[in-house]
C-alpha cells in the first residue's frame, strides 16, 4: 500500500511560516492560522513539507485507500494561499459568491489577500467545512 506524504509532523507552524519570504503573505498566514484556531477552537499543525492543518480526520475509500487528512488546512504557495476545503460543505456556492476576491477549484480557495476577503464569510467556511468532514467521517 502506498503511504501518504501529507501526514502531521511535529515540525513548528511558527518556524514555517516565518521563511516566507513574502512579508504581507507571512503576516496573512500567521492572522489566518489565528483565525482558523480561534474558529475551530483547534491548533496549528504542520502536515507534510508544506501545509497548516487543524484537527484531523481518518478515511477510508471504497478502494481500500485509508489514511489521515487535516480537518481544514492552508498552505502558502508561491501565486496565492490555499485554503483546502471539500466541494461539498454546505452552502459553499452561496458562500463563496459573498467571499470577496478568490479564485476556487474543486478542493481549494485561493487567496492573494486576506483584506480581499471578508472574514466573517471566512470564518462561516471554516465552520462549515469542519461541521460537513465531521459528519463525513465521525471519530470512531
Amino acid at each position: 500500500m502506498v503511504k501518504n506524504k501529507t501526514t502531521e509532523t511535529s515540525n513548528s507552524v511558527a518556524e514555517y511560516i516565518q521563511t516566507i519570504k513574502d512579508e504581507k503573505k507571512r503576516t496573512d498566514c500567521f492572522t489566518l492560522a489565528e483565525i482558523i484556531s480561534k474558529q475551530t477552537g483547534l491548533e496549528p499543525k504542520k502536515w507534510g513539507p508544506s501545509i497548516v492543518g487543524f484537527g484531523s480526520y481518518h478515511y477510508k475509500y471504497e478502494s481500500g485507500r485509508e489514511g489521515d487528512a487535516p480537518l481544514i488546512g492552508f498552505s502558502p504557495r508561491a501565486a496565492a494561499i490555499s485554503l483546502y476545503v471539500s466541494s461539498k460543505f454546505e452552502k459553499r456556492d452561496e458562500l463563496l459568491g459573498k467571499l470577496g476576491k478568490h479564485k476556487a477549484d474543486k478542493a481549494c480557495i485561493h487567496i492573494k489577500k486576506l483584506e480581499d476577503i471578508d472574514i466573517k464569510i471566512l470564518q462561516k467556511i471554516i465552520s462549515n467545512q469542519v461541521q460537513h468532514v465531521l459528519k463525513l467521517y465521525p471519530a470512531t
